[in-house]
């Protein structure tokens, strides 16, 4: 199959220099601290232009779907941006003379990265140079939660949901109820990088998930009440861990103490730097609603975010 080639500086381009195409912006910043040719071997079974025309080079496209989930952009907009924007194309490898992929080739592209399961391995990939950049400090995991608007409307008593693997649940604290989707994250203390990442329908209990997502080499796991085990608490200990989880009351003790109301404020304070991580999600990257139907391709736009988040701030903390 022919492959596009793509990157190549036009004219254009060279008479531009760099006064206009810019050499430090942030995309440039991020660009040049990542190992792209790693991601390239990864992705490179990947090559699907579609009946009678050039693939495009998978590592263009995995490019593209990164800026996508850092601006929050649906596939057409993304399609857009990539014709209107250098600095998109820049990151992309694509030249201002070269045509750009459109929002049919992304899609693609992003459903056959959920068909190989591809996504886990490219975020393994990415916490391997995270490590080696000696950017995970490993002090310890912050275990949280937060929920995410499916793209479909919850069920009625006249018609099903068109996302069947969507849930309803309530909102703790804030009333109402979302329905949808939970990401799981386990975030390194100190850093704020991502090191786990689960997605569940949006009724699956905080603690279900928790344990998957502690590596196993931080020295501490910070947690609020919904984590409190005693299993997980006597696991912990026995591996050596300061366990940092919030305690609940429970049929013994319904009041907690003073003392451990304390205690519950002490971790709070800690663990609310996570949410500092929940706010880019959210508020900077538009990680407010799955737009696509089903749990596996909500996955991958959690997974695909957590990439794009930890690419963010690795060039935020060196920067």
């Amino acid at each position: 199959m022919a492959v596009k080639r793509t990157g190549q500086l036009s004219l254009a381009e060279a008479f531009l220099g760099s006064s206009l195409a810019g050499g430090s912006s942030p995309l440039d910043r991020l660009s040049g601290l990542v190992k792209w040719y790693r991601f390239e071997k990864l992705l490179a079974p990947l090559r699907d232009g579609g009946p009678g025309r050039a693939a495009w080079p998978p590592l263009v496209l995995f490019k593209a779907l990164l800026l996508q989930s850092l601006y929050g952009l649906s596939d057409r907009d993304l399609e857009e941006a990539l014709g209107d924007r250098l600095s998109f194309r820049r990151f992309a490898g694509l030249g201002l003379e070269e045509s750009i992929p459109d929002h049919t080739v992304l899609s693609r592209f992003r459903n056959l990265l959920v068909s190989e399961g591809l996504l886990e391995k490219l975020f393994g990939e990415l916490d391997r140079q995270l490590e080696k950049a000696g950017v995970i400090l490993k002090r310890g995991t912050m275990l949280d939660a937060t929920l995410i608007n499916a793209v479909s409307a919850p069920p009625t008593d006249e018609r099903p949901s068109k996302d069947a693997d969507a849930r309803i649940t309530a909102r703790q604290g804030k009333g109402g109820f979302t329905f949808g989707y939970k990401a799981h994250v386990g975030v390194d203390e100190g850093s704020g990088l991502i090191r786990t990442v689960i997605t569940t329908p949006a009724n699956v209990n905080d603690t279900v998930p928790a344990d998957d997502l502690i590596r196993g080499d931080e020295k501490a796991v910070w947690a609020d009440a919904a984590y409190d085990k005693h299993a997980r608490r006597a696991r912990l200990k026995a591996e050596g861990k300061k366990v940092r989880i919030a305690r609940r009351p429970n049929k013994h003790h319904p009041q907690l103490p003073p003392r451990l109301k304390h205690y519950n404020r002490l971790i709070a304070r800690r663990r609310a730097a996570v949410e500092t991580t929940f706010a880019t999600l959210k508020n900077r990257m538009k990680l407010t609603a799955i737009r696509y139907v089903g749990l596996a391709k909500a996955a991958a736009q959690v997974t695909m975010a957590a990439i794009a988040f930890n690419m963010r701030r690795w060039a935020a903390i060196t920067g």
